[in-house]
C-alpha cells in the first residue's frame, strides 16, 4: 500500500467517529497543524482530526491503540520546544472546535472552558463577569488554556499571580488508555492523596489529552501604572527589586537589554526616555491614591541616589502605559525577521545577576559577531536569550553555531541550580538536556509516570524524553 493510500484508510476510519469534515489529510492541513513556532524540524503528520467531543477523543484514543499510532495534541502551537511538533507519521488532535465556555460560578469565581479556549477569549469572558484571569503572555491571542495547562505558561504576572498550574481548579482528561479522569471536583481542599491535577501541568500533553478546565478567577487589579528605568548594571536590577518590593507589592517586574530597546523603537516604537543604558527595568503597580504615587516616587528616588537607577519615567495615562508595556511586549515580534535562537533559562531569583554575567560572557565570547537580546520575567528568576542571526548566515549553519554552545551555557544553569526550561517546556528542542536540571533518579520517576497513564506510549510519544 502506498503511503498515499494507507493516510486514506486511515482517514476513512477515522471518519466513523470523528465528523467527516473534521479529519484532514490534505498537504496545507498536515503542515499547519503538524508544528509549533519551531523551525527546526521536518513536519510529516499522517492525518489532522479536530474533535468536537470528549467522547471522541476517547474513541480516538482506543482506536490509536489498537492501531498503534501516535497522538499529537496541538492547541494554539505557539510553543517554542518543539511539543506539538509530528514528525513521525502521528495523528495530530487539534482542539480548535472544542471551543466553549460554560459554567461560571460567581460564588466560586470559576468557568468551564474546553481545552481549545483562547486565553484572550477567557481573559475577555472573565472581564465581562467583572473578574479577571491573570495568566498573561504575548501569544495570548492564539495560545489555548490546553495548551497553558499542558506546558504550565507563565508570562508577564507570575510575580503576583504564578503559573497557570496555580489557576486550575479541576480538569478532564483522557489518558493513554482511554479512561476519563475528572480530577479535583474543582475543590479549594481536597487532602485525599495525590493531586493527579498538578501532574498534567506542565507535562507537555505527555500523560492524556487535556479536554476541559476549570479555570479559577480573582478581582481586576485597579489603576495600574508603569514604570521604566534606565540601569546601568545587571547588580543593580536585583537591589531596584528588593527596595521596591520592601515597600510594595508589584503586579509585573520585567526587564530588557539595550539591544531589545534598539529593536522595537527601529519598528516604531519611542524610546522611554533620551539617554540609553544598557539594561531596563519595567515595573507595574496598584496606583489607587496619591500615597501610591508617593511611595513609587519615593523608592525611585531612592535607587537613583544608589546609582542603581540613571533615567525614569512613570505613566500618566493608560495609552501611555500600554506604550511603555509595548517596549518590553514586542520583542518577541521584532525579534522574529531575524530567525533568532532562544533560550529560556532561570535560577533562583538571588541568583540573576552572577549567572547572567557568566552566561552573557561565553555567548558573548563564542560569537562575538552575533547580536544577543535580553529579557524576561526577571522578578521570578526567568530569562530568555535571543541569539539573533546574521543576514548572510545560512539557518542551518547559524543553528548549528548556537547549538555547539548549549553545552557551557547548560553547564552554567547547573552550577546555579537552575533550570534549562523555564516555561518554554522541553519537547524535542531540549529533551537531550534534560540532565541537566533533573537528575536521573527524577527521570526514572517521571517515566514510570508516563507508563501508569501511556503504557503503550501512543500519547506524544519522544517528548520531554525518549
Amino acid at each position: 500500500m502506498t503511503e498515499l493510500a494507507h493516510r486514506e484508510a486511515i482517514a476513512e476510519q477515522l471518519k466513523t467517529f470523528i465528523d467527516p469534515d473534521k479529519v484532514r489529510i490534505d498537504d496545507e492541513s498536515l503542515q499547519s497543524h503538524g508544528c509549533d513556532w519551531t523551525k527546526l524540524y521536518t513536519v510529516d503528520p499522517l492525518a489532522i482530526v479536530f474533535p468536537k467531543t470528549i467522547e471522541q477523543v476517547q474513541a480516538l484514543v482506543k482506536f490509536a491503540s489498537e492501531q498503534k499510532i501516535a497522538l499529537v495534541p496541538s492547541g494554539g502551537r505557539t510553543g517554542l520546544s518543539g511539543g506539538a511538533v509530528a514528525t513521525n507519521g502521528e495523528i495530530v488532535v487539534s482542539f480548535d472546535y472544542m471551543n466553549q465556555i460554560s459554567e461560571f460560578n460567581p460564588v466560586d469565581r470559576t468557568v468551564v472552558c474546553q481545552a481549545g479556549v483562547i486565553t484572550q477569549q477567557l481573559q475577555d469572558y472573565a472581564q465581562e463577569q467583572g473578574l479577571y484571569y491573570p495568566v498573561d503572555f504575548a501569544s495570548a491571542g492564539s495560545s489555548q488554556v490546553g495548551g497553558n495547562i499542558a506546558t504550565n505558561a507563565g508570562g508577564i504576572k507570575v510575580i503576583k499571580y504564578g503559573m497557570t498550574r496555580d489557576w486550575v481548579a479541576g480538569l478532564k482528561v483522557v489518558t493513554g488508555t482511554g479512561e476519563l479522569l475528572d480530577l479535583n471536583n474543582d475543590l479549594l481542599k481536597n487532602n485525599t492523596g495525590y493531586d493527579l491535577r498538578h501532574l498534567f501541568a506542565g507535562s507537555e500533553g505527555t500523560l492524556g489529552l487535556i479536554c476541559e478546565a476549570t479555570m479559577r478567577l480573582t478581582r481586576p487589579p485597579k489603576d495600574l501604572s508603569v514604570l521604566v528605568l534606565g540601569v546601568p548594571a545587571m547588580s543593580a536590577i536585583m537591589e531596584i527589586l528588593k527596595a521596591f518590593q520592601a515597600d510594595m507589592e508589584l503586579t509585573a517586574f520585567e526587564f530588557f537589554s539595550e539591544s531589545g530597546c534598539q529593536l522595537t523603537t527601529a519598528h516604531g516604537l519611542q524610546r522611554p526616555f533620551e539617554s540609553a543604558t544598557p539594561f531596563y527595568v519595567l515595573i507595574e503597580y496598584e496606583n489607587q491614591s496619591q500615597a501610591d504615587t508617593d511611595k513609587a516616587m519615593a523608592v525611585f528616588e531612592y535607587c537613583m541616589e544608589q546609582g542603581w537607577v540613571e533615567d525614569g519615567v512613570i505613566s500618566q495615562s493608560e495609552q501611555q502605559a500600554e506604550n511603555l508595556w509595548a517596549l518590553r511586549e514586542n520583542l518577541s515580534e521584532c525579534c522574529a525577521p531575524f530567525t533568532p535562537y532562544k533560550n529560556d533559562v532561570s535560577v533562583t531569583v538571588s541568583k540573576v545577576p552572577g549567572f547572567l554575567e557568566d552566561i552573557d560572557t561565553v555567548v558573548s565570547n563564542a560569537y562575538p559577531d552575533f547580536t544577543l537580546v535580553w529579557w524576561g520575567h526577571i522578578g521570578d528568576g526567568n530569562l530568555h536569550l535571543n541569539i539573533l542571526k546574521p543576514e548572510t548566515m545560512e539557518k542551518d549553519e547559524f543553528f548549528a553555531k548556537c547549538q555547539a554552545v548549549n553545552k557551557q551555557v547548560f553547564e552554567i544553569v547547573q552550577n546555579y541550580g537552575g533550570s534549562i526550561s523555564a516555561e518554554h517546556g522541553v519537547g524535542l528542542v531540549k529533551k537531550g538536556y534534560l540532565e541537566y536540571t533533573r537528575s536521573a533518579t527524577d527521570i526514572a520517576i517521571m517515566r514510570g509516570i508516563k507508563h501508569a497513564f501511556d503504557p503503550n506510549n501512543i500519547i506524544n510519544p519522544g517528548k520531554l524524553f525518549d
